[in-house]
């Protein structure tokens, strides 16, 4: 029995583990989306994303990334570093990843610029096998815990790996479209010894389109007003996502949206083509941007507690926007 509840916490966990944590903010926070963001105002930014999910089961996980980027202008490269913390209740699993960005600007056309980046650094994943009592550690004679057990599984509660990312990006003053391609080492998870479990790598295609008819539309708040599509594919292993929606900003200070999550490649006739809806507010205020998300579910799950996120950033010298805005990035 021991054996079997081992054996269903392992592949339990592994099925969640193996999908990277996806940020419903990832059109407020685009750092989540692509290291090519780095450096992404031509300045200083810092700011943090958290994430619970399903509150009201059994099955709650807990997601918190940090990140921290500057700008060399002189080298018109961008340097930061982030770090990753995903925790699940009902497997005791732990994931923390902190990561090195470098990324680069190039001007490709009057309007257009061009900004590749990687990304590298170091994972740990952590099972909490260690909470679990194995056969081989019941001493039935005089009822007695052993600390230690043969089972091979106990020895590889915890796995670090090196993992390597790389993104390109491009954008004018108003759109952007980039790809992410995550995990090209594909690094081993194993919990084995001798096992080789590669990570699958994680494709991302995301953009961030100005609906040219709205631009700069005069609204009731008497601001100018702008209205975006927004897409995000996404795909790994037999894993795969489209977010589609729209983002309404008012006079660079508001920001609402929506997105539909959908699955395009359906892996069983059960599963639904819309997951979940996700709804999204930000406003802006003396250099921070704060934001808001919630996702709720569509599919047959009930009574979850829906996704809540919450971020908070700052952009130092955020006048730079206002003296050189065409070479920075777009986003909110």
């Amino acid at each position: 029995m021991k054996k079997l509840l081992i054996l269903l916490t392992l592949v339990f966990s592994i099925k969640l583990s193996a999908q990277d944590v996806i940020f419903s903010q990832n059109f407020l926070v685009p750092e989540t989306l692509s290291s090519s963001f780095t450096g992404a105002i031509r300045s200083s930014k810092m700011g943090s994303v958290h994430k619970s999910q399903w509150r009201n089961t059994g099955f709650k996980t807990s997601s918190n990334y940090v990140y921290f980027d500057t700008w060399f202008e002189r080298y018109k490269t961008g340097l930061g570093i982030n770090f990753l913390n995903h925790t699940e209740s009902a497997s005791s699993y732990k994931f923390n990843q902190v990561n090195l960005n470098y990324a680069m600007a190039f001007q490709i056309s009057n309007t257009w610029f061009f900004r590749p980046s990687i990304s590298a650094g170091f994972g740990m994943k952590n099972y909490g096998f260690q909470n679990l009592l194995l056969e081989d550690q019941i001493n039935v004679n005089n009822s007695n815990i052993n600390t230690s057990s043969i089972d091979p599984l106990l020895l590889k509660e915890e796995r670090t790996f090196f993992d390597f990312n790389a993104s390109i990006l491009f954008n004018n003053e108003d759109s952007w479209v980039g790809v992410t391609i995550k995990h090209l080492n594909k690094p081993n998870i194993s919990l084995t010894e001798n096992g080789n479990v590669p990570l699958d790598l994680f494709i991302s295609a995301h953009s961030k389109y100005l609906i040219p008819i709205f631009d700069n539309y005069r609204n009731d708040f008497r601001g100018m007003s702008k209205l975006y599509l927004l897409t995000n594919f996404m795909m790994q292993g037999k894993f795969n996502r489209l977010d589609i929606g729209t983002q309404y900003i008012v006079d660079n200070q508001f920001s609402l949206g929506i997105l539909a999550s959908t699955i395009p490649f359906k892996n069983t006739e059960e599963t639904s083509l819309i997951s979940s809806i996700s709804a999204f507010a930000g406003v802006k205020w003396m250099g921070f941007r704060f934001g808001y998300s919630y996702d709720m579910n569509t599919t047959k799950l009930f009574n979850t507690g829906g996704i809540h996120e919450f971020s908070v950033a700052y952009d130092f010298n955020i006048n730079i926007r206002e003296l050189d805005r065409y070479k920075c990035i777009p986003f909110f």
